[in-house]
Formats: C-alpha cells, structure tokens, sequence
C-alpha cells in the first residue's frame, strides 16, 4: 500500500534525470548520532553501481548511490509493499530519453535513514510510472537513488574492492597521509561535482569538463564526436547506452586513446556518445562535455570531499582490468519468476522378519518426489544488431534457459554480464525459448572495436 499525507496544489517543474542527473531544493541534512566520528556501511557493486541499504519511513528499501544527482528519488513502487510519504505535491519530470514528461511527487518531511546516519526532513522525488524500473536491468530491487543531499554532510569513502562505504563527520575528519593517493580539486555546480581533466585523441591533448557520475555503468561519456569518432576506418558502433527517465537511450560507442587524473592515466578507454535528441534538456541547464562514471571510479578507492572540494583516488585491485564491451550484444534483464521442477529421492529401509540387517538382508524402497520452486527468469531486452547474438539468431524478448551448459536461473545476473564482457573469443552456447518452442544457439564473442 502506497500512502500520501497532505495534497496541495499543481505545480510543473523540470527535472534532468538519468541515474545521475536532477535539479531540486536541499533539506536540512543526514547527522550520525552524536560524537560518532564515522560509520561503515556495506554495498553491493552491479553493473559498477554502487547498491546500498536505505530505510524511508520506516521502510527497507534499497538506492543506489549517485555522486551526479541533487535529489533524492523514489520509484519501482509496484515492487513496495507499503510506504507513506509526507506533504505531497504534484510536478512534471522530464529526464534523458525521448519519452516526454511523467508526473511524479515532491514529497517533504520524510525520514531517511543509511546506516547510522539519519535525516528525520528529507525531500523525496516520487516517481509513479511502472516504466521507470531499474531493477531489471539490475537483478535487484532497486527503489531509488541518493545523491548530493546525502554527500554534502560527510566526507564520504568508496571502496569499490572492499565493497564499503565510510562516512566521516567531517568535524572530525583527519586526513590521513598517503603517498600512494592523488588528490584531484573538484567544483560544484547546481551541487553536482564536476572535474577538469585532459583527454588523449589523435595525439592531442584536450582539457574537457566532466559530471562525477557514481550513478552511471558506463566509464566515460561525451558530447563532442570529433574526440573519437571516425568513419574511415570505422571505429565505432551504434548501441543501446542505457535506459532514462523518459526512456531508452541510444547512441554510438567506441575508444578513447586516454584520459589522465593528475599521476593516473587509462589507455584505450570505453567512451559513450549518446544521441542528440536525449541530451537536449542537459544542453539546457549544464554546460558540460560529458560524464566520468563507475567503470572508471570502481579502480579506485575514491574519497568525495565536497566541503574542501575534492576528489582523491587511490587504485585498487581493479585498476587494470581492461576496458570491453558487452561482447554478445545481448542486454538481459530479470523478468520476474518462473516455476522450475526437479527430482529427488527417499529412500524405505526396512528388515526382513528376524534377519539382522549384518547378514546384508536389508530392503531398500526408492521414492521418487517431484520439487517446485520459484526461479529468476531471464529474458532478452536488447540486441544489437549484427552482434554476434543477433547473428546466431537470438531475437528481442527471447526467454534465456541456459548459459554454456548450466541453467540460467543458477546466475546471478551480473555474473551474465561480466561473462558477456569477459574475454574475445569466448564461446558461449545458450538455449532460449520463443512462442513454445526451445532453441539451440552458439555464437562467440567479438571485440567490435
């Protein structure tokens, strides 16, 4: 059951969203409970986000945590069994994507709670639109996000290895000497962090303006095509980048040669070019030329201090991982649960009338029983075309059964991704299921680019 208190009257208001971006109005802050100096919180690391537990009103739910958004937000209601949000006002969000407006709530006087922290007068953006759900692409409930109303009161930590969050007091916040950290100096804008930062292309060097992004997947996106994209000889690909509030985006992908962060530099880097047509709000309220995101953050331990302005890094066990892309060209998403049967047996023993069961007279009864349980299902949302996948014959809204040999049910669904972005050359064998009828697929992945 969804709960509203206090209604008042409409208002139309613009808001930029996509994992990561929005415009609102602060709240008093998150407080740890007196003299505390710090609190240690687990997440959990999908799809380079970072997942963490949220309590609101009350309620556990889970957010992901978003270095580029202003406000927090609330979605994915049909998955909340019941929730109350307070002093309600009816807006318009218009976010990335080209699906329009949605209607949503500015909801006041909430109480928010991660970890030991607490903010007993927080402002919620709710989102009503079944449509706007992340957590199938996620394999998780996922029923919001939280960004710079929760970084502006701590000095926050990110361990991506660790997979663990530090919060700091920042009135008892010491920091520590480290020989092996960079500390890069940040700005904030519309309280959203940005960095300057020099990027490689065609052997020259360019100093371009970029969004900290936790909330986005992908390592890098830009705005200016003349950084990377060629036509002769090809070096990019068209794809599907992601979903946004209004919808679906689209857009080119392809390799930066390199960006640097003071001492630490990546070569070869995964860049995003998305469509005009879902950036035209951005061009609107921020003057920018792209996004730093998780598949970069996550090579770090990242330390965000938003009252001294900056950013320090220090590399961890995934900074060398390479950069690749999903190699099948299948994006599969959770779609709900699916009945799966099995067998097991007991087994009767019994003696026979006045044998004693050391002469080996024993009866053995074996009963076979079938099981039922519930089961992720997982079906195809997007192919790219002339992928691999599309190029065996996998299709849009084919039922995934099962993954080289084992049933798709026994992964988890970021384990589907990390193997479609393994390593070149990988055969990957599948079943899937269309109108009834069971099909047997083979393909290999391929570096596009």
């Amino acid at each position: 059951m969804f709960r509203l208190q206090t209604p008042f009257s409409y208002l139309l208001i613009l808001v930029l969203l996509f994992l990561g971006e929005s415009m609102g109005f602060g709240q008093n802050g998150f407080r740890l409970p007196h003299q505390q100096k710090k609190d240690n919180i687990k997440f959990e690391l999908l799809n380079n986000l970072v997942v963490v537990p949220v309590e609101v009103n009350g309620k556990e739910l889970t957010f992901i945590l978003d270095t580029g958004a202003r406000n927090s937000m609330l979605f994915s209601l049909s998955e909340i069994d019941s929730i109350e949000v307070k002093n309600v006002t009816p807006i318009k969000i218009r976010g990335l994507g080209t699906g329009g407006t949605i209607d949503a709530l500015k909801s006041l006087n909430n109480q928010v709670k991660i970890g030991d922290a607490v903010d007993n007068d927080h402002t919620l953006f709710v989102i009503f639109d079944e449509s706007i759900n992340f957590s199938p692409r996620m394999g998780i409930p996922v029923h919001g996000i939280l960004g710079y109303d929760f970084f502006k009161d701590f000095i926050v930590k990110t361990d991506y290895s660790k997979e663990e969050l530090t919060i700091y007091n920042p009135r008892h916040y010491q920091e520590k000497k480290c020989r092996r950290c960079e500390t890069i100096n940040i700005f904030l804008k519309d309280d959203k962090p940005y960095v300057r930062t020099p990027i490689v292309h065609d052997n020259d060097t360019t100093k371009v303006t970029l969004l900290i992004d936790s909330g986005a997947s992908d390592a890098l996106w830009l705005f200016n095509e003349d950084w990377s994209i060629k036509e002769d000889p090809k070096n990019y690909f068209d794809d599907f980048l992601g979903l946004g509030i209004s919808g679906g985006i689209y857009g080119k992908r392809s390799k930066l040669d390199g960006i640097l962060f003071g001492d630490y530099s990546f070569n070869k880097v995964n860049v995003s070019f998305p469509e005009h047509e879902a950036l035209e709000e951005i061009v609107l309220f921020d003057e920018r030329d792209g996004s730093l995101g998780g598949d970069l953050l996550k090579r770090f331990t990242v330390i965000m201090n938003y009252r001294d302005k900056t950013m320090t890094l220090r590399k961890n066990r995934f900074y060398k991982a390479p950069f690749h892309y999903n190699m099948a060209g299948l994006v599969v998403e959770h779609d709900g649960l699916v009945s799966v049967s099995s067998f097991s047996k007991t087994e009767e023993i019994s003696l026979e009338p006045g044998v004693n069961s050391a002469n080996n007279s024993i009866e053995i009864r074996v009963n076979p029983i079938l099981n039922f349980f519930l089961a992720p299902k997982y079906v195809i949302a997007e192919v790219r075309k002339d992928s691999p996948a599309a190029l065996a014959g996998i299709e849009k809204g084919d039922e995934l059964l099962t993954l080289n040999g084992k049933a798709a049910f026994k992964y988890k669904l970021f384990e589907i991704t990390e193997l479609f972005t393994s390593k070149s050359n990988r055969k990957i064998s599948v079943e899937i299921k269309r109108n009834g009828r069971i099909f047997k697929k083979k393909f290999v992945l391929k570096d596009v680019i």
